[in-house]
């Protein structure tokens, strides 16, 4: 489980297969009003509170992104506490904790990872090009490469091995192809990782 700020009311949390796994979560139990995803939401937003400050109460929009072969992004904004909603409590018998969840999620058929280095970016396309694949679409968004590649262009069996490398040397990012053409820049529109390759040696 990796949990990173993303703004001072917002974090993205990236859980593997493994983790769901370990606790006995299925990917579509993610939705479902099961006490084990609430144990882990709970898991998750105390890990979030002791690495980054991050107070998870009062009302929580919570995004589930489920990610090919990768895991899942799950994005937390924290709202604003409404006081008014529990107005005709005591002030002793506001609850300690409020959870208000909304939850959203989405399935993402894409593969997304971000870069901060474009030097690592060179290494993963090396490693990739050939026997993998030689497509993807390269943007710079903030002050990150981002590699979106649709797994359609990819032989099924190859996927595993595509995804172990993305993960070695970069992130798994949760950006949809809307937010990367709207607010990025494309840099290589197609078949990046042969042009990577073709243009930029790897570093001894």
């Amino acid at each position: 489980m990796k949990i990173e700020r993303l703004s001072s009311d917002k974090i993205r949390i990236f859980l593997t297969f493994d983790d769901l796994s370990e606790r006995g979560i299925q990917k579509e139990d993610m939705w479902k009003e099961l006490p084990k995803v609430h144990e882990l939401f709970t898991e998750m937003m105390d890990q979030a509170y002791n690495e980054l400050g991050f107070d998870a109460t009062g009302p929580l929009a919570v995004e589930v992104f489920a990610l090919p072969a990768q895991g899942m992004v799950v994005i937390v904004t924290r709202g604003k506490y409404d006081y008014q909603h529990y107005s005709h409590l005591g002030e002793d018998e506001l609850p300690e904790e409020v959870y208000e969840m909304e939850v959203t999620l989405e399935q993402s058929d894409t593969i997304v990872y971000a870069f901060g280095d474009f030097e690592v970016l060179i290494e993963a396309a090396h490693v990739l090009g050939g026997h993998i694949t030689e497509e993807g679409r390269l943007y710079h968004y903030r002050d990150k490469w981002i590699l979106f590649i649709d797994p359609d262009n990819v032989d099924s069996g190859k996927l595993p091995s595509l995804i172990a490398v993305l993960a070695e040397f970069g992130e798994a990012a949760s950006y949809t192809e809307a937010v990367l053409e709207e607010y990025g820049k494309v840099v290589m529109p197609e078949k990046a990782i042969a042009t990577i390759r073709e243009h930029f040696k790897r570093q001894d």
